[in-house]
């Protein structure tokens, strides 16, 4: 793990679909309703697994967490509330998210968001970004923290 010095970004060395799965329960345990985190990266880069953990944590037991690639949300109900898990891969305009009722989503629930790039720039301000990336037989994980985020990410 790296830290920038602003302390607004760092850098997560996944070696194996479990330590994704561990990065994603830290970051589970760590949110809060109207958290956003963005989850970017290729196809396979790990973007569910980590969303995976996240949930996991949110609800307090492992379940099966389909993606929703194709339903395009699932929530989840936890002890501190609900948690979207929102996949916009096959969303054709940006306008379309905001009648999958996103914008209450971001006001009273935690929300996980795997290609926030299809949102083209209308994500909150207060967010934490995750770019996953293959590095050989692993994966690395670059949060930046935005706005808010940023007390919070030395918690992660």
């Amino acid at each position: 793990m790296s830290i920038s010095a602003a302390s607004d970004s760092r850098d997560f060395a996944l070696p194996d679909a479990m330590a994704t799965l561990a990065l994603g329960r830290r970051l589970g345990e760590r949110l809060a309703p109207g958290d956003v985190v963005c989850l970017s990266g290729n196809l396979g880069a790990g973007k569910t697994t980590l969303a995976r953990g996240a949930i996991e944590a949110w609800t307090g037991y492992p379940d099966e967490v389909p993606s929703p690639t194709y339903t395009l949300v699932q929530t989840y109900e936890g002890a501190r509330g609900e948690l979207w898990h929102v996949d916009l891969y096959r969303l054709k305009q940006p306008d379309d998210a905001w009648e999958l009722g996103l914008e209450d989503a971001f006001a009273s629930a935690a929300c996980l968001i795997e290609w926030p790039e299809r949102l083209e720039g209308q994500l909150p301000h207060d967010r934490l970004d995750v770019e996953l990336k293959a590095e050989g037989e692993g994966r690395t994980a670059a949060m930046t923290a935005h706005g808010a985020w940023r007390s919070k990410l030395g918690s992660i």
